[in-house]
């Protein structure tokens, strides 16, 4: 199922053979979601990298290094975050490499790019803890898959917060966004104390960056 409520296996299994950007991928981000479990699935068997964010970026290191060639157990498996909590280290977002391509849900996206989610905020949290740290860059891909009812004609609202698709993909079709829009990293002043001190991932960045709450 898709972040909407969509099946998105067709959409999934049409994105690797038909998507450079997917073929030519060696590092993919993915979020926990179980609508985006067949996208790391894919991209392990295929011998990608994956960066699997921790699920509410709950601990303080926020992303599970999915390595295919050090994986003691099967991609099927691996891509469950209860099970990638076990046998793949959770890892600093400086200790990564830069990111070619990121996928995530939607629950609706525009032609332009504009993407909603659920509404807790944790998928433009991650981006911008890999931007923040140089990860995230012009020639990073972001992607998202969705059903083709959940690509809105018109225009979605954004904030300043928000990042940008630049590729959207359905069963049926791709469509490349606007111009990316990528943000430098965690706009801090946008975080207000309860929201930082409630997620482990941004307690622990702020703490090494030596602020106080």
């Amino acid at each position: 199922m898709s972040s909407g409520g969509f099946r998105t296996s067709s959409v999934l299994t049409s994105l690797p053979t038909g998507l450079p950007v997917w073929r030519d991928a060696r590092v993919v981000k993915a979020t926990p979601d179980k609508a985006q479990v067949s996208v790391t699935v894919r991209a392990l068997r295929e011998g990608k990298v994956v960066y699997l964010a921790v699920p509410k970026l709950a601990g303080t290191k926020p992303f599970y290094l999915l390595d295919p060639r050090r994986l003691p157990v099967p991609p099927e498996e691996a891509a469950v975050p209860k099970i990638a909590a076990r046998v793949a280290p959770a890892v600093e977002v400086d200790a990564l490499d830069p990111v070619d391509l990121a996928v995530c849900g939607s629950v609706a996206v525009s032609r332009g790019g504009v993407r909603v989610g659920k509404g807790a905020g944790y998928a433009d949290l991650e981006l911008a803890l890999l931007g923040e740290a140089g990860l995230i860059g012009a020639d990073t891909v972001i992607a998202t898959t969705v059903h083709d009812l959940q690509v809105i004609d018109g225009d979605l609202p954004e904030t300043e917060h928000d990042f940008g698709i630049d590729l959207i993909v359905t069963p049926t079709r791709t469509i490349t966004c606007d111009a990316p829009r990528r943000r430098p990293g965690l706009l801090w002043e946008h975080l207000t104390t309860d929201k930082i001190a409630a997620i482990p991932a941004l307690e622990a960045r702020r703490v090494r960056r030596g602020w106080p709450r």
